[in-house]
């Protein structure tokens, strides 16, 4: 009995182990943290970004769970930044956008769910596997946007950047100022957020309306560097629109990105507010952050050599078939009649000359 138990719960453990090393998705803003001992979870976090040589547009989506009535997180922005409500039908328009291509690919000889292997039950394909502060913290506005409270701040001291934020119910992680520190040295500013539903006793789960931020900048950058706060493995999932193919300057701790769509799209509807309705260049990019504390920078993107066009290829195989029958077969019925006529010819020649001599 005592093995039983101690076996149950080490089993048990396996299990919370799993889950707290099981993947979230990145949060450029570094961790999602929920009021007192509540909880949420950021299931997914998809984001697409606009840079037209001037300015960069970000419009980001969470699909979150838990229990949680208010969290909060925070985004730095290298300029003044306006904050509005997106239009999900934007990632919609991505996902066709990027889908990948399904082919057949035919084989000659029969696999394991093929006859005579099985009963003939088909192959299936699945789916393919982004209030007051202190003097040194400027408050340049504040709105309730659906059920997001909306501070854009400016900054000359970390720890005040940080009090303020405590102060108007901000609730973000420990360590924060320490990773704001760079920014604040840039003279960056901020987009605070709080997710504070409207109706009483609602919490936050599933997805919620997106955020679509605009500020103008030289260069184009995803910040990245408070997501080493984070304690479980992160997943960065990020669609870029742009006038060329674009890829990650570095890995920033991460694994290498891969890219898994790069091609010239006409955008319609949400989308194309975007890019005033004129063409660009998507590239949608993966990354894995198995260590988040290795982050080391903020994303700078950057055009490739060339605008190389690329989508993923998913093969269902299918056994090459003649008429409904499987061509092996056929082949092997053609080769074992061929060494049936040989064998009866050699047989009547042998025959034939025992009879002569």
């Amino acid at each position: 009995m005592k093995r039983r138990i101690a076996a149950l719960l080490l089993a048990l453990l396996a299990t919370q182990l799993g889950s707290l090393i099981s993947p979230a998705y990145a949060c450029g803003c570094g961790a999602m943290i929920p009021e007192g001992y509540a909880r949420i979870g950021v299931e997914r976090e998809t984001s697409v970004v606009r840079f037209d040589g001037r300015t960069e547009q970000i419009v980001m989506r969470f699909v979150v769970r838990g229990d949680a009535p208010r969290a909060a997180w925070i985004m730095p922005v290298p300029g003044r930044a306006s904050v509005e409500l997106g239009d999900g039908d934007v990632f919609q328009q991505l996902t066709w956008l990027t889908r990948p291509e399904f082919k057949t690919r035919s084989y000659f000889w029969p696999r394991d769910r093929d006859w005579p292997f099985s009963s003939g039950s088909s192959r299936s394909v699945g789916d393919a596997a982004p209030g007051a502060g202190a003097p040194s913290v400027g408050v340049v506005g504040r709105e309730q946007l659906g059920d997001f409270d909306v501070a854009r701040l400016t900054a000359t001291d970390p720890d005040a950047l940080r009090n303020w934020l405590e102060i108007n119910g901000f609730k973000l992680p420990d360590g924060l100022a320490a990773e704001l520190k760079p920014y604040v040295d840039q003279k960056w500013e901020y987009v605070a957020v709080r997710l504070a539903p409207r109706e009483p006793g609602k919490t936050l789960k599933g997805t919620l309306d997106p955020l679509k931020i605009r500020f103008d900048s030289n260069r184009l950058v995803y910040p990245m560097r408070l997501s080493r706060l984070a304690k479980t493995p992160q997943s960065l999932g990020l669609y870029v629109l742009a006038d060329h193919r674009m890829e990650p300057a570095s890995p920033i701790g991460g694994a290498d990105p891969k890219i898994t769509f790069a091609g010239e799209v006409t955008p319609e509807g949400a989308l194309a507010t975007l890019t005033g309705g004129k063409p660009a260049f998507l590239t949608a990019i993966e990354q894995e952050f198995p260590e988040p504390g290795r982050i080391d920078a903020d994303h700078e993107l950057r055009a490739t050599a060339a605008d190389t066009p690329y989508r993923k290829v998913i093969y269902h195989g299918e056994l090459l078939t003649v008429g409904g029958v499987p061509a092996w077969l056929l082949t092997l019925g053609s080769v074992l009649v061929a060494l049936v006529a040989a064998a009866v010819f050699i047989l009547r020649r042998r025959h034939s000359g025992t009879r002569t001599g």
